[in-house]
């Protein structure tokens, strides 16, 4: 009975470990694809233009309102202390530190990544993939692959542009509404801001973007159940994505900084 219990109680331990490396396997073969001919350029710049393009207006609004949040809390806290000029350096490093990448990553997640689970699911459900596999092409390169890549590659920019709009919009607050000395909140950012700070927040976005791609391709490449398997594939993809990409930004933050 004591070895019955135990079972069952590893047993969802177990589930979690064998998925885990399912999708360290889709993984390690998409890096094996990616280096496979033939290159499917086409397939890559289509899935950069969904991932990233199609994401700029949802990150702009993101970081701004972020930026312009950071500014106002961190003015009324710093007043208390007669240092309003360091409002810029806390926007400025919270965002390229933190929640540029982490808000970019989560906000694309939800967009991007639910795509990806239900357009792959919805391949998998109509038996699209099996007639992939039945036709000699390999689905983790024509499917996979690219989303990873232009993931990877976007997610960075999307982060760039999410700090610089987030700062602008800490800098109209700060500056413009609230009266903090222009010149104090900009050199406080020269000053202490430093290339590393930028290198390391696009370095997290680039592991996000691996991070989402990948979960979310393998939870719509193994759907099953129809049309119900293919909403639970989307929220497991979403919501999985979204919980790795914390823990990981916790685990890289504390060896970056």
């Amino acid at each position: 009975m004591f070895d019955a219990v135990t079972k069952k109680g590893l047993t969802p331990l177990l589930g979690i470990l064998k998925e885990l490396g399912n999708i360290g396997i889709m993984f390690l073969q998409s890096i094996y694809w990616t280096f496979r001919r033939p290159f499917k350029l086409n397939y890559i710049f289509k899935q950069m233009e969904f991932i990233g393009v199609n994401s700029i207006s949802v990150v702009i609004i993101t970081g701004t309102f972020t930026g312009m949040v950071l500014a106002l809390q961190s003015y009324y806290g710093f007043r208390k202390f007669g240092a309003e000029g360091l409002v810029g350096t806390t926007v400025a490093l919270s965002m390229t530190r933190e929640l540029g990448p982490v808000l970019t990553s989560l906000m694309v997640t939800g967009r991007a990544g639910s795509a990806m689970a239900a357009e792959l699911g919805s391949m998998r459900v109509t038996e699209q993939i099996d007639a992939l596999i039945v036709m000699a092409l390999n689905p983790i390169k024509y499917l996979v692959v690219p989303r990873v890549i232009a993931s990877f590659l976007m997610f960075p920019v999307l982060t760039s542009i999410a700090n610089f709009v987030g700062i602008i919009g800490g800098y109209l607050v700060g500056v413009k509404l609230l009266g903090i000395n222009e010149g104090a909140f900009i050199n406080k950012i020269i000053k202490y801001l430093d290339p590393e700070d930028i290198y390391n927040g696009l370095i997290k976005a680039a592991v996000f973007g691996i991070i989402m791609s990948v979960i979310s391709c393998y939870k719509g490449f193994y759907t099953r159940g129809g049309a119900e398997g293919v909403g639970r594939s989307t929220t497991e993809a979403v919501v999985m994505s979204s919980v790795t990409i914390l823990v990981t930004d916790y685990v890289l933050t504390s060896l970056m900084f």
